[in-house]
């Protein structure tokens, strides 16, 4: 396999390009990573396949020879993708887009359709893989003299606005503190430094490690995932949620309040496939089963055939 037969396309949106870069990184051999920067034409919902919606530069990068297999995510990258299937490339896509595709992976919280050409997963797909959960193990050791049960909180917040309101982000800190051993917090851009702060005081006193957005030092975030006993997921981040069902840790999703209808149908998802539980139900234990959802849709594109 040489790197042309895969191309990934990188939407400039971290979270929607990991979609792509998750399954591509699970297949073997090596894949090209293709950027993409969006003009103005990319607002609108093209149902052709196209390169209009590019800038220049990056539409300069779509030259032959042409790939076996094309990955991509989201509304925008869809077009584009279906670009390159026209000139004979199978075209994997995640998320809801216009027109058809060899394969459109879907979440079951947007209600996907029943096709042979669809794959419904539950959450999104991601990066997170359980050998990177096994390697931030032995890399975050140190986190196993934390006294148990170390509960992980991932704490992101609003899309828009100024971060998350200080006071829900204290709130939080105090309900996981009652029933923690330790806590290992993550706060995300989206938190906020004043939400950052108040969620540090609230964690005064318990033994923690709380991992601020911009902080110095390496990003503990898959050695709290690895070694968590519970996890607590604020309800707000898709991305967040999907890789912590990776691990084998009960999930608990902690509701932000202001969450979309999307978001609210992903909990429920989660909740009706036994993988999560509000977080009014914690501490109380429950099993579940480690989730490894890209892993499956990797296995479906080599068991069709394309590579």
């Amino acid at each position: 396999m040489t790197v042309e037969q895969v191309w990934v396309l990188a939407d400039p949106r971290a979270g929607t390009a990991a979609q792509a870069l998750g399954i591509a990184e699970r297949l073997p051999g090596p894949h090209r990573v293709v950027p993409l920067e969006w003009g103005k034409l990319a607002r609108l919902p093209l149902p052709f396949p196209t390169l209009l919606g590019l800038t220049g530069p990056a539409r300069a990068a779509f030259v032959p020879p042409w790939p076996r297999l094309v990955i991509s995510a989201g509304r925008r990258a869809g077009p584009v993708a279906r670009w390159l299937g026209r000139r004979g490339a199978r075209v994997v896509n995640c998320m809801r887009a216009a027109g058809h595709f060899d394969l459109s992976v879907i979440g079951r919280h947007d209600d996907p359709p029943d096709s042979p050409d669809v794959l419904p997963i539950l959450g999104a797909a991601h990066r997170v893989t359980p050998a990177r959960l096994d390697a931030a193990r032995a890399e975050w050791s140190a986190l196993a003299a934390l006294p148990g049960p170390r509960v992980a909180l991932l704490l992101g917040g609003p899309v828009r606005g100024e971060g998350l309101d200080p006071a829900l982000a204290a709130a939080l800190g105090a309900q996981v503190a009652g029933f923690a051993g330790s806590v290992m917090a993550s706060a995300s851009r989206r938190t906020g430094g004043a939400a950052t702060e108040a969620l540090a005081q609230a964690l005064s006193s318990v033994p923690h490690r709380l991992h601020r957005w911009g902080g110095t030092g390496k990003n503990p975030y898959l050695g709290f995932l690895a070694w968590a006993d519970v996890v607590v997921v604020s309800g707000d981040s898709v991305s967040m949620l999907s890789e912590a069902l990776v691990g084998p840790a009960p999930l608990f999703i902690a509701p932000l309040g202001g969450e979309g209808r999307r978001h609210l149908a992903l909990h429920q998802s989660l909740y009706a496939a036994g993988q999560a539980r509000p977080l009014d139900q914690a501490p109380a234990p429950f099993a579940r089963p480690p989730l490894d959802e890209v892993g499956r849709v990797a296995d479906e594109i080599l068991a069709r055939g394309w590579l």
